[in-house]
């Protein structure tokens, strides 16, 4: 079980790995530097298991857990109490040992190599996986210049930007945005209110001021996905904040999913969080 954690305080996740380690199974981290002191990190160090922090002013921001090498648990949830409980978030459970080798990977560049942010190389053994018919493309940043991707995406949407951020301060990907919108691309969007208050440069501001439907999240805890649904047909889902840290920095990870019935399932969230949005 190899874990590439942000933030880890669930006891339930803590156990379940304490007892893997006592099946005799090999049991690896890596996390946020600044996250290690908590009470459930010291007790898997504590237990044995090792944890490499990152060590530097960058986040190790990823949330993945690759699984015998054949299968990922991915997405924005940190595995946090609020993260699980409070928070707006997605998991996924992907089986697919093309996708676990892309992932394995990415967690020994950090745990093995003790390489972390722009200090890698863009090694991805499987750029692009197909499962059942579905493309799937994976990202790690900042070795794989992801923001150039999403650019080219959103650029050739076609009938609608619908996204979810916790937190959007980049300009390129808003003006891309505003561009498909004033092309007659329907544009609908949910932020957190946190985040919208504190960052600087947010681009909520500008998305009102074009008269976007654009509104801040009303869930107590946080709004927390980093998801584009394009033309109701592409996913784009992962832990890549749309900020310039995300881009430059920190370790990160994004899918783009290409699938209808995929992309209904996350405008099912979108629409549930959107309606409840002030």
């Amino acid at each position: 079980v190899d874990v590439a954690i942000y933030s880890l305080s669930l006891n339930s996740i803590r156990d379940a790995l304490l007892r893997a380690q006592d099946r005799g199974v090999q049991v690896r981290m890596v996390m946020e530097s600044e996250n290690l002191d908590r009470s459930d990190p010291q007790r898997l160090l504590d237990a044995g298991i090792p944890i490499l922090g990152d060590r530097r002013e960058g986040l190790m921001h990823n949330k993945f857990t690759v699984i015998d090498g054949s299968e990922v648990w991915v997405g924005g949830m940190n595995y946090t109490d609020s993260g699980t409980y409070e928070d707006n978030n997605v998991l996924m459970r992907i089986r697919s040992t093309k996708i676990a080798e892309n992932y394995t990977k990415e967690f020994e560049e950090m745990f093995v190599d003790d390489k972390f942010g722009d200090n890698v190389l863009a090694e991805t053994p499987n750029p692009r996986v197909t499962m059942d018919g579905t493309p799937v493309d994976m990202y790690f940043s900042p070795d794989d210049g992801v923001q150039s991707i999403l650019l080219d995406i959103l650029n050739e949407a076609q009938s609608s930007i619908y996204f979810m951020a916790f937190s959007f301060t980049s300009d390129e990907l808003g003006d891309a945005i505003l561009q498909r919108a004033e092309s007659g691309v329907t544009v609908a969007g949910v932020m957190d209110e946190e985040q919208v208050q504190s960052n600087q440069g947010t681009e909520y501001d500008a998305f009102r001021r074009a008269g976007l439907d654009v509104y801040i999240d009303s869930n107590p805890g946080q709004m927390h996905h980093k998801i584009m649904i394009v033309d109701e047909s592409i996913v784009i889902v992962g832990s890549y904040n749309f900020t310039n840290s995300a881009e430059t920095r920190n370790d990160e990870n994004l899918m783009v999913i290409y699938d209808k019935d995929i992309a209904a399932q996350f405008l099912n969230e979108f629409q549930r969080v959107y309606g409840q949005a002030k």
